[in-house]
């Protein structure tokens, strides 16, 4: 994973942060094409993530989807494809694994406003679980996601933090519901299993 440094906030902090962010957004389109992995625009600048996931990240996606959309409304889905969630006045670009998300307000042309996702899904990366653990609990609750889950194939845990309020470093998740592999575990309004979700070698 490599890093590039954001800027801080100043006077015209929010000038600064959109004209910095709109770089890194056209370096993203052009490295996109280019280069392999992933990348993301964070509160701490461009994160890129080399490794390509591997089964047991891409089958747990696929088993959480399919989990969550036997139990949601028709008009809800478990979303794991394009576009990215998006707020530039924040400088910050994410794309969760699985967003909850009502099919309506998928009818955009561009990326999802954070807030009209129900929640973000993440499965801890094994070359870089910082980023899942730190850096999206922090943005996701800056930008307004409303309910933020961890599923961590490492330990066979997970979180789901919810419940957003101001703190002196901005806005944070104030309450944290942990759980253990095999364990029912609630998202929203609709709880699903986690039996049988694979774990790292």
């Amino acid at each position: 994973m490599t890093r590039a440094p954001g800027h801080g906030r100043g006077a015209s902090a929010m000038t600064t942060v959109s004209a910095h962010y709109r770089s890194m957004r056209a370096a993203v389109e052009k490295l996109d094409d280019t280069v392999s992995g992933k990348f993301e625009i964070t509160k701490e600048g461009l994160v890129h993530d080399m490794m390509t996931p591997g089964g047991p990240h891409e089958l747990t996606v696929l088993r959480l989807r399919k989990r969550l959309e036997k139990v949601m409304p028709d008009e809800l889905a478990a979303h794991t494809g394009e576009p990215d969630v998006e707020d530039e006045p924040e400088g910050i670009m994410r794309h969760p694994d699985v967003m909850v998300i009502a099919e309506a307000d998928m009818e955009v042309e561009s990326s999802f406003a954070p807030r009209s996702l129900i929640a973000a899904i993440e499965v801890v990366s094994r070359s870089n679980p910082d980023n899942d653990w730190v850096g999206k609990l922090r943005d996701y609750a800056l930008i307004g996601v409303p309910l933020y889950a961890i599923f961590d194939p490492r330990t066979g845990t997970g979180a789901v933090f919810s419940d957003i309020h101001a703190t002196p470093e901005g806005p944070r998740y104030a309450t944290r519901k942990d759980f253990v592999y095999g364990e029912d575990v609630t998202i929203a309004n609709w709880t699903i299993s986690t039996e049988d979700l694979p774990r790292y070698p």
